[in-house]
């Protein structure tokens, strides 16, 4: 829109001098005008000597050229004007040294101010400084009141220039690919942002100051960090020693209010049948296992489910960054992964908090999202009388799924693939596959029984599929419905 108004300004003047050209201008332009034309005719009558031109001809050769000459002389007149006036609205816009001028004598302001300062006395004292520099006369209003958000964010606001949009609920994905390409997911689309960081190193030290509240540290010895923000939103975050186009930051915000089953089956997530299933697996006892594509709301699904977990029971979450929100269960342990230090010490991985768990005696074990050997200590845990477990991971289909478990247990111990499939059967009960459709939406494609085995092949009876409905199979194990007083489906 700036560059807009800053075109449309300059077509006016150029418009202006071209009705109303300056005097001296307009006769150094006859007086070149005629010394060219005497030389082109000169140019003519030699060229055209010795031939059946006339003179005529000549003089219609030389109009040309003198034409010619004008509409050149013409350009360069109106790009000195267009230089001129550009120059004009660049000293109408505050540079980048300007602006980190401004914040570093803002902030010693702000520090000389009582601790308690409201954000509100703050912007007043910010507003009196910016209007009361120099250049802030030649600046549009806009210009300074831009000025005084850009500094505003950058002292008071924990997101910087990040701040406005983590507070809209209508965004649920900010993805920062350097200092300069900012990018949202807005009500499902992603649509890129017109600002960008002042400096590489203002966005490194925002990134700095997120992963240190969750104690962590982001330096070329550890480049990649996972933390959240205050009010639970996931942060991903790369250093610039591994990412080509600078720090990258990725922030995954979840909605203030719980999503509960209705507010899928409202978005289209599920059908109402669907979701009437789903509550009475859970509540039973299945072993459930959510898979999907990256942001295709399986920790939405998760979240759901955990609902429907009887209140009584004691149920252990483990997560690699906290996102699950469990309301209902008062008896809950809540444990998080926890990465090494710069020295290299004070890891502790899932796989170490899930064998932990099962001293904890859980009534379930809710695993947010499996990614490697921690596999086999939670089938192994869905095993062992941990019924109604509930766990996620990243797939394109219910039977990729069941691969890559095979392959993440083998990451942990070198079992042979048929006791691993039979681990696999034992464990799970019910595969539910998510995926993120082309419209931004998420949907429940396929939910599938895990049979048994045949042929040593892992045997699925599918019970949903999205164009299809429910496909009508019977649920072929039917002993915790039986146990938890459900009768026939």
């Amino acid at each position: 829109m700036e560059n807009m108004e800053i075109n449309l300004e300059l077509l006016e003047t150029l418009q202006m001098n071209k009705g109303q050209k300056d005097d001296r201008m307009h006769q150094a332009h006859k007086n070149h005008c005629t010394d060219n034309s005497l030389t082109m005719q000169q140019v003519h009558r030699e060229r055209y000597a010795g031939s059946a031109s006339t003179t005529n001809e000549v003089n219609h050769a030389c109009c040309a050229d003198n034409a010619s000459v004008a509409h050149q002389a013409q350009k360069t007149v109106f790009a000195h004007q267009a230089a001129r006036i550009q120059k004009e609205q660049k000293n109408r816009i505050y540079s980048l040294e300007e602006i980190s001028k401004y914040v570093a004598e803002v902030r010693l302001l702000l520090t000389d101010e009582a601790e308690s300062l409201t954000d509100e006395k703050a912007l007043g004292i910010i507003e009196a400084y910016v209007f009361s520099i120099q250049k802030a006369q030649s600046c549009s209003y806009r210009e300074n009141l831009r000025l005084i958000e850009r500094l505003f964010l950058s002292l008071r606001k924990e997101m910087d220039i990040l701040q406005p949009y983590i507070d809209d609920k209508s965004i649920s994905e900010i993805m920062v690919n350097g200092k300069d390409n900012i990018f949202v997911e807005r009500s499902g689309k992603v649509e890129r942002l017109p600002l960008s960081f002042d400096r590489t190193e203002d966005l490194e030290e925002l990134i700095r100051r997120v992963v240190g509240k969750n104690r962590r540290e982001l330096t070329e010895l550890n480049p990649i960090v996972d933390a959240r923000l205050s009010d639970g939103s996931r942060v991903n975050a790369v250093y610039k020693n591994i990412a080509l186009n600078g720090p990258i930051l990725t922030i995954r915000k979840f909605p203030d209010k719980v999503m509960t089953m209705e507010d899928l089956i409202r978005k289209g997530t599920l059908t109402a049948e669907v979701a009437a299933f789903l509550k009475v697996l859970v509540r039973s006892g299945y072993n459930c296992f959510v898979c999907g594509g990256t942001s295709s709301g399986k920790t939405t699904l998760l979240n759901v489910l955990s609902q429907f977990i009887p209140p009584q029971e004691r149920v252990v979450v483990i997560e690699d960054s906290a996102e699950l929100q469990i309301e209902q269960v008062e008896n809950i342990v809540r444990l998080e992964c926890r990465n090494a230090n710069v020295q290299g010490k004070g890891q502790v991985d899932m796989s170490q908090l899930v064998k932990a768990s099962l001293r904890m005696r859980p009534d379930r074990i809710i695993v947010g999202e499996v990614r490697g050997k921690e596999v086999m200590d939670m089938i192994q845990a869905m095993n062992t009388g941990h019924d109604g477990s509930l766990s996620t991971a990243h797939a394109n289909s219910i039977s990729g799924m069941l691969k890559r478990l095979e392959a993440m247990f083998l990451q942990a111990a070198d079992f042979p693939v048929e006791a691993i499939r039979n681990q696999i059967m034992e464990g799970i009960d019910i595969m539910i596959h998510m995926s993120r459709m082309r419209d931004g939406s998420r949907k429940v494609v396929e939910i599938a029984e895990i049979a048994g085995m045949d042929s040593g092949q892992i045997k699925l009876n599918l019970l949903f599929r999205q164009n299809l409905g429910m496909t009508g199979n019977p649920l072929l194990h039917r002993e915790k419905l039986s146990l938890a007083g459900y009768g026939k489906r």
